[in-house]
């Protein structure tokens, strides 16, 4: 693995007293999938809001490509190259795919004296729109409304959007939720070819994706951090299992 783009240090949030996340502790470098695991209420959503900015911390240090970032706004840290994909769907239904993208990457660029000019003659964002549908396997979905898609066609064209805004790192939040097995396994391994182009934080439920995907796994309980290591070192795990796996290592 590279030098890591991510660094978290002793980070934590409370909330009225009650400590959501606890002094976590991680690194992330390019080519890496390093998912989050946990019961229900281990802060793992919790994190990635402090990691993407719609959070604020209560402590500790986040640093991405060596600046540090706690405490930023999130379309700040997006535009820095921290790509966030939400639990819950987050698209325009009535707009196309690839409208939908192209909206991503405007966002991302801001804006400028040149909205007078219509937005389809900017070659640039036209080009990353169909780059990042390209990528998810949407090329053929771009002038489908999003309303029309399938839920696992919406989940791509969410990665899509945030591909669009040309991320480095990839925040992804239960990009598995709600999917059948067949689109369980194209995000799968959507997400497995991604990792050679970026460093991405997963958290995810499902186990059978989570090992097979991951490099590293770090198991939060309490929001605190429980162990941080290869998975199969986490799946044998006693304390891992006892704590989070109800006694049995997933298949």
């Amino acid at each position: 693995m590279s030098e890591p783009v991510l660094r978290v240090d002793r980070l934590s949030k409370n909330f009225s007293g009650l400590a959501a996340v606890s002094e976590v502790t991680l690194e992330l470098a390019l080519g890496e999938v390093h998912a989050v695991i946990g019961p229900n209420g281990a802060g793992k959503t919790t994190l990635i809001g402090l990691l993407s900015g719609d959070l604020q911390p209560s402590s500790g240090s986040v640093r991405y490509e060596g600046k540090e970032i706690a405490g930023l706004p999130p379309e700040r840290i997006a535009r820095l190259g921290v790509g966030h994909l939400y639990q819950r769907t987050n698209i325009f239904p009535s707009f196309t795919a690839f409208e939908n993208c192209r909206l991503a990457t405007q966002a991302r660029l801001g804006s400028s004296m040149r909205f007078l000019r219509p937005a389809l003659r900017y070659r640039e964002l036209n080009e990353a729109a169909e780059r990042a549908l390209a990528e998810v396997g949407l090329a053929g979905r771009r002038g489908t409304p999003a309303a029309a898609l399938s839920h696992g066609e919406q989940r791509q064209l969410e990665l899509a959007m945030t591909l669009a805004t040309a991320p480095r790192l990839l925040l992804l939040d239960e990009p598995l939720a709600g999917m059948g097995g067949e689109e369980s396994q194209r995000m799968v391994a959507l997400i497995a070819g991604l990792a050679a182009d970026h460093a991405i934080l997963l958290v995810e439920h499902d186990m059978d994706a989570v090992f097979s995907v991951a490099h590293r796994l770090t198991v939060l309980v309490n929001g605190r951090v429980l162990a941080s290591d290869a998975p199969e070192a986490i799946r044998r795990s006693r304390a891992v299992q006892e704590a989070y796996l109800g006694g049995e290592a997933p298949a």
